[in-house]
């Protein structure tokens, strides 16, 4: 039998503090296996946060970690995205996600994310200008999407396209430094809602619409989605402020499932649009950026079954069938996740300036009510995240279901640059490799096919 216990100290040792890539190392944990004892280093973020330190664990011990799900596995250190789950608190760069609920702007959180700090006035004008230099495709891309399927998925679409961009840019397969970095993010940021309106019209059946460098990032996006060559769309700025917050709260969430693609891909060195396209695959499962799909089938369910929240919740409590609770509780959050807060205030705003009323924003407003005093949800903290009112915003807004998770995509693409670009900057980055615990048969010889038996049961 193994001894295994581990006690923290902070080191008696006369060697100072010291510090490295934003964290630091003061203390140390003990660690012992059969009675032999081993010294790993604690790590201390900017935030209070605590880890012990493995990456050498293997090597001094002969044992690793298993940790499925990496719940409880520290990647990588990160100075972009700061999340309190216990306390419901969500920062790009240090500042709180609530001060970007007053006229968003997407695009100047996306130069925070990508660069670090808020854009100066003459560098959002001429990140602006970029975007909008960038913003058509190359006449030869659009030949690719007359190879897809009219129902092919436009997930699908995005992720083949973002890749094809390598073909196009090859200038952008290695990027040295500021210059080169603003480039080829302003490059994607914008050629990416061009990507996605183009999806959506080939699925249509709908002439493709150029961009207008008149219009600003979000009027673009949708102008090229729903004008007509005779009538083109015309965004008010109830609109416009509703899909800049939707896009930027979900510009970043530190490594999730999407984030963590991306850096396991570009560990590899592989090219930034490379590293990106498999991001949006991982975007694309229901778990991920599908949630919100989910959770409006669920809305629509109830609606049309005239069912009352009160009952669809006891039939979830009792988990009667297939069902489910969708858009409650989260991987981090143990409190109210605040970009939930933040887009179910958004949703009444922009469907009153509309005058319009939607009976599944009733229905959600009630099932939060129902969930947020019931002791079943209370004790589980299962509250209310971003999914649960984003898919109502972009109802609201015209915008497809199969479309919501590319929305989710255009994003969600700044946090990815950025954290790309911040593990293709660190010195000591090395490939995602994860160890396994082998469960499977012991050493086996090859038996010939005259005398392989038939399996067991059949």
């Amino acid at each position: 039998m193994v001894a295994f216990f581990i006690t923290c100290y902070r080191s008696t040792q006369k060697s100072p503090k010291f510090s490295h890539e934003g964290y630091t190392m003061s203390s140390t944990a003990t660690l012992v296996l059969d009675d032999v004892s081993y010294q790993l280093p604690i790590v201390h973020g900017t935030e209070g946060e605590r880890a012990i330190d493995i990456r050498d664990l293997r090597s001094q011990t002969g044992y690793i970690t298993l940790d499925p799900g990496y719940g409880n596995t520290g990647s990588c250190l990160s100075n972009i995205t700061y999340i309190d789950g216990d306390q419901g608190i969500l920062r790009y760069r240090g500042i709180p996600i609530e001060q970007f609920g007053n006229g968003p702007n997407f695009i100047e959180v996306a130069w925070l994310l990508i660069f670090g700090r808020l854009p100066t006035e003459e560098e959002y004008r001429g990140f602006a200008a970029d975007l909008n230099a960038n913003a058509n495709l190359d006449e030869g891309m659009k030949l690719h999407f007359e190879g897809f399927p009219r129902a092919a998925p436009p997930m699908a679409i995005l992720s083949a396209m973002i890749n094809a961009l390598s073909c196009f840019y090859p200038e952008h397969l290695e990027l040295d430094g500021h210059d080169s970095l603003r480039l080829a993010s302003a490059r994607l940021i914008s050629k990416i809602r061009t990507i996605a309106a183009y999806a959506y019209r080939h699925s249509q059946g709908l002439p493709y619409i150029y961009p207008d460098a008149k219009l600003r990032y979000v009027p673009n996006f949708l102008h090229m989605m729903f004008s007509q060559p005779y009538d083109q769309f015309q965004c008010d700025e109830v609109v416009r402020n509703a899909l800049n917050l939707l896009l930027i709260l979900h510009a970043d969430h530190e490594q999730n499932c999407s984030t963590s693609t991306v850096r396991m891909v570009g560990s590899s060195q592989a090219n930034l649009f490379a590293s990106c396209a498999a991001g949006v695959c991982a975007l694309w499962g229901p778990l991920h950026g599908g949630a919100n799909v989910e959770v409006l089938c669920m809305l629509e369910q109830i609606h049309q079954g005239n069912v009352t929240p009160e009952e669809y919740v006891r039939r979830a409590k009792a988990k009667e069938g297939n069902t489910r609770l969708m858009g409650f509780g989260h991987r981090v959050y143990k409190n109210f996740d605040p970009r939930a807060k933040m887009l179910g205030e958004a949703a009444e705003k922009l469907l009153a300036n509309l005058g319009r009323t939607d009976p599944l924003l009733d229905i959600a407003r009630k099932l939060e009510e129902i969930a947020l005093q019931d002791p079943y949800f209370i004790e589980r903290k299962l509250y209310p995240n971003v999914d649960f009112y984003s898919g109502i915003i972009l109802r609201a807004l015209g915008i497809p279901t199969n479309m919501f998770t590319v929305i989710f995509a255009i994003g969600r693409l700044p946090g990815w640059i950025a954290h790309w670009w911040e593990q293709n900057q660190t010195m000591a980055n090395k490939i995602a490799r994860p160890r396994q615990i082998y469960t499977g048969n012991g050493q086996t010889d090859y038996t010939p096919m005259a005398g392989r038996s038939k399996p067991t049961g059949q």
